[in-house]
């Protein structure tokens, strides 16, 4: 049953939040899990279908605005609504609705072994007339731009006639939240519904963005088992089919939904979603379940983590990843949405926590989605370029804080473009990705690139001082401190971006020399700036105190009054939305892991009772208001030997969703937190870790599991692991050996071997 998640709750507050967590999604198209049917006007429906990276430009308004602000965001819109099928029983046309008449059986499922989701309704009407209804949608992963419903209606006690209505609505609105800072509020961002027509028995709309200028097309049928009558209303915004058909034998109807967007189908999308629709129309609902299936099974055979012990926790983290699956884009223009294409939260833009909290789990399970993904930030390079020069800086690049399609959508610098750390993260993750493969065209084609790049803007914003190469006025991770100098996180990590710029040079000089000098040509890059950048990630001044024997956020962190939490009131959580961010900066409070994020991306950066320290330090001072800190916290309890610790923070990150915990599921899901649960297993209780020296793990087990189990890709071999209580084994899947380090211990795996080792309790 943990391959199954069910809930059927039917309240106002649940179903929308409902509709995250039953959203569905392919990394291209993601369509919300709302109902065929209309929802009643007090139920708040977040009604909504996706396509990655699909955007609009809306001008942001500034009070006062200041030279470098940018002008404009992009913002992930709402397209058209193909969901909508609505049933009417008998000559009065009597409309099924959940909320009329009387519910005998209602069950609601996501199948995440299988791709769909389902409804089981046997309903009641008002006057007596009973149904049980089976809806079936997936949203295909073999066929990018599908989205299909079933509807099975089988009669109980009604036979006559049933009435289905069928739309396709182009006059399509995002949500909005005035009340919540990290949802939109309305605004110009609009789309024009430019054609509505029919041609043969499709359904064709067609809507234009207002400023981007993108097109958007639904190309879509509806097919009966039986006979039926048809009626078609082509209206200014929609077209809808009224069907009609004698209800005395159980009845499906499938409706087949082709999204095609000009971004990626050319200046036609229209023509392509015709083309496309005859491709699929030949495949019947059950075939296209058996494709889902087999792309699941392949999927779950690498990326699976089982757990024995806790049922609860199961389901959690299968949710979790097959939902990081749903929303990978796969494509130059896209890449993970803070939500996915399960929400509009964040308007659909692309932070750091793509690289820092999700691609880490497609580097070590599936490295093709990795490398899609991260060629995504190459795609946007000379906007990130250009990005630099608006901010002052005579050379390399600054990655936009939020993005979709290159530019800065962050209207609030200090909590946004003041991250400078991005570049680093996406540095990292690169750098991560490349250890994990060795993957060299990678490097030549991209990698080297952008390290180069990345790399030159630390020397451009930082400076020598007493001896020390010193970073100012930049805010890290935690959003509660910001513009500071010195940040240890933000210092550490562009001392690793540096470093492994060198590195990389060297590598190519080593290995591809004639494509080193190609790119040292291109990019003007001299043996001179590369001793430079050793020089600064060698003198990188990296903040401690001596007498807590920690590592300080900053260079005056410490200096400030320690916040009030006895004194806060627990509805004032999160601190954000109830404190000016000028109180919150003049405080010890942090948002979220900031230094203790540094200690587990770069654990050889501090010894273990420096970190040690941190640890107790920052927990007592850190709210996790951000659902991005409690992960990192129980991978560093396990890091530091506080298992049982570890677990409990473990547990607020496993089914923060599922749960709700945060309190904002409904405006979709929380994409870093689903990869960071799975970062908390493998890289908290399973210890894993990637160095230049290779894959290592100091593996334990919480005290409830009896054992956990899963596979990492490295260097193109599969990996099994299995973790008991005190034992664990370690399984070499394909022909070859590796070397790996097991406890501090080199050992040297062969296929057909068992290594086994000893777990930490």
């Amino acid at each position: 049953m943990s391959w199954i998640y069910s809930n059927n709750d039917l309240s106002r507050e649940q179903l929308p939040v409902n509709e995250s967590l039953f959203s569905l999604a392919n990394g291209y198209l993601g369509v919300r899990g709302n109902f065929e049917e209309a929802c009643p006007d007090e139920i708040r429906s977040i009604r909504g279908t996706y396509i990655n990276a699909f955007y609009d430009i809306v001008p942001i308004h500034y009070g006062e605005r200041a030279y470098g602000y940018p002008q404009t965001k992009q913002k992930m819109m709402n397209v058209i609504d193909s969901q909508s099928m609505q049933l009417y029983l008998g000559e009065d046309s009597e409309p099924f609705s959940l909320f009329t008449g009387k519910i005998i059986r209602f069950e609601r499922t996501l199948h995440m072994d299988a791709g769909y989701s389902e409804r089981l309704i046997h309903w009641r009407s008002p006057h007596g007339r009973e149904l049980i209804l089976t809806f079936r949608r997936l949203v295909s992963f073999s066929h990018r731009e599908l989205f299909a419903v079933e509807l099975q209606i089988e009669p109980v006690n009604f036979h006559g006639k049933v009435t289905l209505m069928s739309s396709v609505n182009g006059k399509v609105a995002n949500f909005s939240d005035h009340h919540d800072a990290r949802v939109s509020s309305a605004d110009e961002a609009k789309l024009s519904v430019m054609d509505c027509r029919t041609l043969d028995d499709l359904s064709i709309v067609s809507d234009r963005t207002s400023m981007s200028h993108l097109d958007v097309s639904c190309v879509s049928s509806i097919r009966l088992s039986v006979p039926c009558t048809r009626n078609i209303w082509i209206r200014k915004s929609s077209v809808e089919t009224s069907i009609t058909f004698l209800l005395n034998k159980p009845v499906t109807a499938v409706k087949k939904n082709i999204y095609t967007d000009s971004l990626r189908h050319g200046s036609q999308p229209e023509r392509t979603g015709v083309n496309l629709h005859q491709k699929i129309d030949v495949l019947s609902f059950s075939e296209l379940l058996k494709e889902q299936k087999r792309f699941l099974d392949a999927f779950w055979s690498i990326s699976d983590v089982m757990i024995d012990g806790d049922s609860a926790i199961q389901e959690g983290i299968r949710f979790n990843l097959f939902h990081l699956l749903q929303s990978a884009g796969r494509d130059p223009f896209s890449s993970i949405a803070a939500k996915g294409l399960s929400g509009e939260g964040y308007e659909g833009h692309y932070f750091w926590d793509t690289e820092i909290f999700t691609v880490p789990f497609f580097t070590l399970t599936r490295p093709d989605i990795a490398r899609h993904l991260l060629q995504y930030r190459y795609t946007i390079l000379d906007q990130a370029r250009k990005h630099a020069r608006e901010m002052g800086h005579h050379q390399g690049t600054l990655f936009p804080w939020r993005t979709i399609s290159g530019t800065e959508c962050s209207a609030f610098f200090p909590a946004g473009t003041a991250q400078y750390h991005i570049n680093a993260d996406i540095a990292y993750s690169y750098a991560q990705y490349m250890r994990a493969t060795g993957d060299l065209d990678f490097l030549e084609k991209y990698g080297f690139e952008l390290i180069v790049e990345t790399a030159r803007i630390w020397i451009d914003i930082g400076h020598f001082q007493n001896g020390h190469f010193c970073i100012d006025d930049v805010t890290g991770p935690d959003e509660y401190t910001a513009i500071v100098n010195n940040n240890y996180y933000t210092n550490a990590m562009a001392q690793f971006n540096l470093n492994v710029a060198v590195k990389y040079y060297h590598i190519l000089q080593k290995k591809a020399p004639e494509t080193l000098n190609t790119l040292s040509e291109q990019l003007h890059l001299s043996p001179e700036e590369i001793r430079s950048w050793d020089r600064a990630a060698q003198a990188m001044y990296l903040p401690y105190d001596e007498d807590l024997k920690i590592n300080p956020q900053d260079d005056t962190f410490l200096n400030k009054a320690v916040w009030d939490f006895a004194g806060t009131p627990d509805d004032h959580y999160p601190l954000l939305l109830h404190y000016h961010p000028l109180t919150l900066y003049r405080h010890q409070v942090c948002k979220q892991a900031d230094t203790l994020l540094a200690h587990f991306l770069l654990e050889g950066a501090a010894d273990i009772e420096t970190i040690r320290n941190s640890f107790h330090y920052y927990e007592k001072i850190t709210t996790h208001d951000s659902s991005l800190s409690t992960c990192i916290f129980s991978i560093m309890a396990a890091r530091i030997g506080e298992y049982r610790k570890a677990y409990d923070y473990f547990l607020k990150s496993a089914r923060i969703d599922l749960d709700n915990i945060q309190g904002n599921t409904r405006d979709g899901l929380h994409l870093a937190n689903l990869g960071g649960s799975w970062m908390a297993i493998l890289f908290g209780f399973a210890g894993i870790r990637i160095t230049e020296k290779g894959l290592s793990l100091r593996p334990s087990i919480p005290l409830k599991w009896n054992n956990y189990s899963f596979h990492v890709v490295f260097q193109g071999k599969t990996l099994r692991f299995k973790i008991a209580q005190g034992l664990g084994q370690c399984q070499l899947e394909r022909s070859g050996s590796l070397e790996l380090t097991i406890n501090n211990q080199k050992r040297t795996i062969s296929s057909g071997e068992t290594v086994t080792f000893q777990v930490n309790m």
